[in-house]
């Protein structure tokens, strides 16, 4: 890779349940000035998709904890418990505070839930973009996480089209020319933290386009990829778990 790109859209303003966010990525796009181009990937916020989606449930604005029976409700395990915060598992597999439900940037009184398919809303927004621009680009749900044993929170794909979850590199060579027997990256976490870097947790910027990945990795036509089959890590070979 030699350079890479960053770039946030800025204008597409409040996103509504059924709003189109593909259409809302185009015009927001053209109006800026980016000439969306194949093998651009665009990162999209969970907060977003949720909203579009109508994945938005109604809490009591007046009670902080009025969000916690639709955690158990959404947990398919509870991990660990510590005052407030419940450490869980969702059904997509995901390991995360409270369900992955968040009441950060969105009206009061409502929580926005995880979408029910990631990968499948990545595709639908690269299907769409693809079908009225004729562009391939990829797609990338992100969302805010925190990770064991450090501090502090990283945005992470939860849902991916058009580009390889997992980049394998096990057969290649090193820099001293040995092989590598284990090494697997995650790309698609490192295209959802780049993009948070540019849009910020507060700055009501849900979109961010990245240009100058590596070809080898996007996924071939009809390839199917996604975060939920190539990413999570299946509990046979969890060692903490």
């Amino acid at each position: 890779m030699s350079s890479l790109s960053v770039t946030p859209l800025r204008s597409i303003g409040e996103v509504d349940a059924g709003s189109d966010l593909a259409e809302l990525i185009i015009v927001a796009a053209r109006s800026e000035g980016v000439d969306l181009a194949d093998r651009d990937v665009l990162v999209v916020t969970q907060k977003v998709v949720s909203k579009a989606e109508d994945a938005i449930e109604a809490v009591d604005p007046l009670d902080p904890l009025s969000h916690k029976p639709l955690v158990e409700r959404e947990a398919v395990r509870v991990l660990r418990r510590r005052g407030d915060l419940l450490l869980t598992e969702t059904r997509h597999g995901f390991v995360c505070a409270n369900a992955g439900i968040d009441l950060s940037n969105v009206e009061s009184g409502t929580a926005a839930l995880l979408p029910e398919d990631p990968d499948r809303s990545a595709r639908r927004i690269r299907d769409a973009v693809l079908g009225r621009t004729g562009v391939a680009v990829g797609v990338v749900v992100s969302d805010t996480f925190g990770r064991p044993w450090r501090r502090g929170v990283t945005d992470v794909a939860i849902g991916a089209a058009g580009v390889r979850p997992v980049v394998d590199l096990r057969g290649t060579r090193d820099a001293y020319g040995r092989e590598l027997q284990v090494t697997e990256v995650a790309v698609v976490d490192e295209i959802a933290a780049a993009a948070d870097l540019v849009m910020g947790k507060a700055s009501g910027i849900p979109v961010a386009v990245l240009r100058g990945l590596p070809h080898e990795w996007f996924a071939d036509d009809g390839e199917r990829n996604g975060v939920l089959t190539d990413l999570v890590r299946p509990h046979s070979d969890d060692l903490f778990r």
